[in-house]
């Protein structure tokens, strides 16, 4: 091999070396059409993939002692769950205990088969021989799914057999098992077809995947967890549309319209509620936008010590507060605080026999919250500013020294506008969740006496829903506090594109 062949060899990227081993023949319509079935074996697997974790589709709920608000997949992860209605019926023999083992460990093939879906969905990205790898995983994953819905099937029938029906209420029929059943056949019809239509394995080249879709798969965790928890939780906004009690199920005959919509503003009572707690969150709220600028100037001094060790200690020591839960943090409070907490004993040491519960003190209460959350998030919100400082190019440093510069100088003018676009970032989507203040801080630190004054939206919501069980009505005013964020959120983005010229979202 020439010396300019081995130079050009030696200088290729990665990347080349990828591409290169890439195919560059054209595709035969067999794998055109392998392809083309391909996407018709992802949508299949991902919808019974997603049907799993719907309660309202779950083929195991045989009888009517089983919970309806559980799914498939819970079906097959907590035993004691599905068999929580049916220890009288086991103890006086009215149906055999066997059959729902039998359920549950079919529904655990369920789970075994989305394992299976997933890893041949991923695989099926990739180059010919990945799909065809893919198709025979995702192929081995419908047989589970089969032996699931046939173990189903036949708990079905135990169940049926019982000799006192009415006590355990068995289904007239298994639900949606024709739904899954048929998703299970086709997806292993065209698992089939696709195999047999890729080239053999000897023929289908090496395992690669291109980058876009490395990229979505490293995504894709992300994308499904954002789904789980920001987006699925929509689907609880039907509540506010019912007259619905916890452990009630949502009926036709219970659909109430834009009945709780409009009690916000016909009931008086509701109306200076909602004014109360609008009042507390923003006042909460604004305050930590007026403090905002704390960590970012506490981020500044902090990296002006020159002293490494003291420096890490003292990161260290006030970014832990943040892992603290505030349960934890109001176990502190109270040995501090309260009637025979550190510094009433110490008054009464000295020879004070006053004693003062601080805690129950319903005065300042905006400003002990705003001092709690600072003390306890001040650290955790430097790191963001700490990370900005040691981006700035050194050589402004150097300049300002040239030019006879001090230490507050720098600070002033070189630090401090550098670390203003990272603080205006921060402040805008300040802006956008001025109305989501959480709630864990003034749930523990709530009583008697200060919740008039405590009680932030959020808490408000808790209360309502779950302390008063008025669910659609908490959802109505949840409902309404995420479009209003939504709105403030854009807005913030429309300020900042106009004054910055830079958008945030």
């Amino acid at each position: 091999m020439s010396d300019s062949v081995t130079t050009a060899l030696s200088e290729r990227s990665p990347d080349d070396i990828g591409r290169s081993r890439k195919r560059v023949v054209p595709k035969t319509p067999a794998e055109k059409t392998a392809d083309i079935l391909l996407w018709g074996v992802r949508i299949l697997l991902i919808a019974e993939i997603v049907l799993l974790f719907f309660p309202s589709f779950n083929p195991a709920r045989i009888c009517e002692k089983i919970n309806k608000n559980m799914s498939l997949f819970t079906c097959g992860i907590a035993y004691d769950t599905l068999v929580s209605n049916l220890g009288r019926a086991f103890t006086k023999g009215w149906v055999e205990e066997s059959a729902f083992k039998l359920l549950f460990g079919s529904s655990m093939l369920s789970i075994v088969a989305a394992l299976f879906y997933a890893v041949g969905g991923c695989m099926s990205l990739g180059s010919n021989k990945m799909k065809k790898i893919a198709a025979a995983v995702t192929g081995a994953g419908t047989l589970f799914m089969m032996g699931c819905l046939f173990g189903i099937k036949n708990a079905f029938e135990q169940v049926s057999l019982t000799e006192r029906p009415e006590k355990i209420g068995p289904a007239a029929s298994i639900p949606y098992f024709g739904l899954f059943l048929v998703i299970t056949i086709a997806l292993l019809a065209l698992c089939i077809a696709v195999f047999f239509l890729l080239p053999s394995f000897r023929n289908a080249g090496e395992m690669y995947m291109e980058d876009k879709y490395k990229l979505f798969l490293m995504m894709l965790p992300i994308i499904v967890l954002s789904f789980l928890f920001a987006y699925l939780p929509l689907f609880g906004w039907r509540y506010a549309f019912y007259d619905y009690k916890a452990g009630d199920t949502l009926s036709p005959d219970k659909f109430v319209g834009f009945k709780w919509f409009t009690q916000l503003f016909q009931n008086a009572a509701t109306k200076k509620d909602i004014l109360r707690v609008i009042k507390n969150t923003l006042a909460m709220s604004g305050l930590g936008i007026l403090t905002s600028w704390v960590p970012m100037i506490f981020a500044i001094f902090l990296s002006e010590i020159k002293n490494n060790t003291f420096r890490r200690f003292v990161q260290t020591f006030t970014t832990i507060p943040n892992f603290i839960s505030w349960v934890l943090v109001y176990a502190i409070a109270l040995a501090i605080f309260s009637t025979d907490g550190f510094i009433n004993t110490f008054l009464k040491s000295i020879g004070n026999p006053v004693t003062t519960n601080y805690l129950m003190d319903s005065s300042h209460m905006w400003l002990k919250m705003l001092a709690w959350g600072m003390w306890k998030g001040l650290g955790w919100s430097a790191i963001i500013y700490i990370a900005s400082i040691s981006g700035i190019d050194q050589s402004l440093f150097e300049a300002a020294t040239v030019d006879g510069a001090g230490r507050f100088q720098k600070m002033w003018y070189v630090t401090i506008p550098s670390l203003i676009p990272t603080y205006m970032v921060l402040l805008l989507m300040s802006v956008a969740n001025i109305l989501t203040n959480g709630m864990d801080q003034y749930l523990v630190f709530s009583n008697a006496k200060n919740a008039a004054s405590i009680e932030v939206l959020d808490l408000y919501v808790y209360n309502l829903g779950i302390g008063s069980g008025l669910i659609p009505l908490s959802t109505v005013i949840g409902m309404v506090k995420s479009l209003i964020s939504v709105i403030l959120l854009f807005s913030a983005n429309g300020i900042s594109k106009a004054v910055r010229g830079e958008s945030i979202v």
